[in-house]
């Protein structure tokens, strides 16, 4: 019994020391640019997930730059948002195959607007499978845009590799269709342009819920708890913060 007990107190401090370092890595992962050409920027924020940036020439705004997620598991990977065009789409799904050496198994526009799914016909042209919000299929119907090709109505959950994402609407805010997208084995949240970056402005509110978009945040920070890793749709991604100065800069437009 002795023998097997001290085997047992090996294996498990052999468990203890192998965990905390593999989440201490995680921890202290530091974030770098891996891609960067005229119209893309692709920054990987954690092992499995990475930000693709591109940008939109704005009268109001200057030249804009407009966030999306890539997330990867195995030699899968899923993307939410499009880059800004078709151009930028194909650009960016020749990196993902070519150094990911990832299928994609899906793209997913949390909006309707064209820092959404902008180029969302180059993934259609690669026969990659798009979701999106029924609202969302209704409001790019109605302005022309290409149209996603899947529906959901509340929450859609789709497999990358042996691992999972979430996407889902919780509320009206920047747009009546803005929904989130959730990567729980990093705990990354996509927030899209939902969410702010600190110290923002309140951005475009020609399509907003101006009234709702503070208690939909508070219902997204409510469903995702443990989040670590936050991205608006535009600017500097962060933590939960980014959140709270969400829902504070849109309480204040109540008053």
């Amino acid at each position: 019994m002795r023998n097997i007990t001290k085997n047992t107190f090996f294996i498990l401090l052999c468990s203890f020391l192998f965990t905390g370092c593999k989440t201490q890595q995680q921890s202290n992962f530091k974030a770098k640019e891996i891609y960067k050409s005229d119209q893309l920027i692709i920054t990987q924020i954690s092992e499995n997930s990475f930000i693709h940036t591109s940008f939109k020439q704005t009268n109001d705004f200057g030249n804009v730059p407009c966030n999306g997620l890539i997330v990867k598991a195995a030699d899968e990977t899923i993307v939410f948002d499009t880059p800004i065009n078709d151009k930028g789409s194909e650009e960016l799904i020749q990196w993902i195959n070519k150094t990911l050496h990832s299928k994609i198994n899906a793209i997913i526009p949390t909006h309707f607007h064209d820092d959404s799914l902008g180029g969302l016909q180059a993934f259609h042209n690669h026969h990659i499978s798009s979701y999106a919000y029924s609202k969302t299929i209704d409001l790019a119907r109605e302005n022309n845009f290409t149209v996603p090709e899947n529906s959901f109505s509340d929450s859609l959950v789709l497999k990358v590799g042996d691992k999972k994402t979430i996407t889902k609407f919780l509320g009206e805010g920047h747009t009546k269709d803005n929904t989130v997208g959730y990567f729980p084995s990093e705990n990354v949240l996509f927030g899209g342009c939902l969410l702010k970056e600190l110290e923002a402005g309140k951005g475009y509110l020609g399509d907003a819920n101006v009234s709702d978009w503070s208690a939909t945040v508070e219902k997204v920070k409510k469903e995702y708890p443990n989040v670590k890793i936050v991205i608006p749709g535009h600017g500097e991604y962060g933590d939960q913060k980014l959140l709270d100065y969400t829902i504070t800069l849109f309480k204040v437009q109540q008053r």
